[in-house]
């Protein structure tokens, strides 16, 4: 967790770097607004950008399997950095990856007995995003694509046995995840907010008789260069 937490930071420190190479030279003072009318297609004198996220995601996993339900959302931390380029030159369409760090996993209890478990991923969004400019300063970013993720962490407790162990052992989940991410950010000059869902559709069950799958709600805030 502690070397996440520092490469994360690392990226986040070389945030400004990367965004002064991203700029095209000719905008000068008005890079981060848009100089042109509502009526163009390039809402944005910039075709690249960077940006840093934090916030939270509020998980579930539902399965086959009542031991490894968990149907009672949990929450966790969301942190990460993205990338993002214009796909053309006159449409306000971008393709937006990066790397995030998201806790999920769930609750739930069986034979009476409670347990939780999270679920620590590294996660890589494959995003598609419309910018749609309200005014000078002010855009609605619509997006959908997918996600893969690597299971870096992560506990089950049983709190009837008093036990904890790997949430990736043998009994347990499988470490790699993707599927479908949707929601819709807001940007305002170089501040940005947004909400959205992953729907799990790869089986993270080790169980070849079972199915289980994640779900995450998520809400972060950041900067955007």
């Amino acid at each position: 967790m502690k070397r996440i937490m520092i490469a994360m930071l690392s990226l986040m420190l070389t945030l400004p770097m990367m965004a002064q190479y991203g700029r095209p030279r000719h905008y000068g003072s008005n890079y981060g607004r848009s100089s042109y009318t509502r009526t163009s297609y390039r809402h944005n004198p910039v075709d690249t950008y960077v940006g840093f996220r934090i916030g939270g995601a509020f998980s579930t996993v539902s399965s086959d399997d009542k031991y490894l339900d968990g149907g009672t959302m949990r929450s966790g931390l969301n942190v990460g950095v993205v990338a993002g380029f214009q796909v053309a030159p006159h449409a306000p369409i971008y393709f937006e990856t990066g790397l995030s760090y998201i806790e999920k996993g769930g609750k739930g209890s069986y034979d009476g007995r409670k347990f939780t478990y999270n679920l620590d991923y590294l996660e890589v969004p494959l995003l598609l995003k419309y910018d749609c400019r309200v005014d000078r300063d002010l855009s609605i970013q619509p997006f959908l694509g997918g996600y893969v993720s690597a299971g870096v962490g992560g506990k089950i407790k049983d709190f009837g046995h008093r036990q904890a162990y790997s949430s990736f052992d043998d009994d347990a989940f499988q470490r790699f995840d993707g599927g479908i991410k949707l929601g819709c950010g807001v940007q305002f000059n170089y501040l940005y907010a947004e909400l959205g869902y992953d729907i799990g559709l790869s089986n993270i069950s080790r169980d070849y008789f079972d199915d289980a799958h994640t779900g995450s709600l998520f809400a972060t805030i950041g900067i955007n260069f």
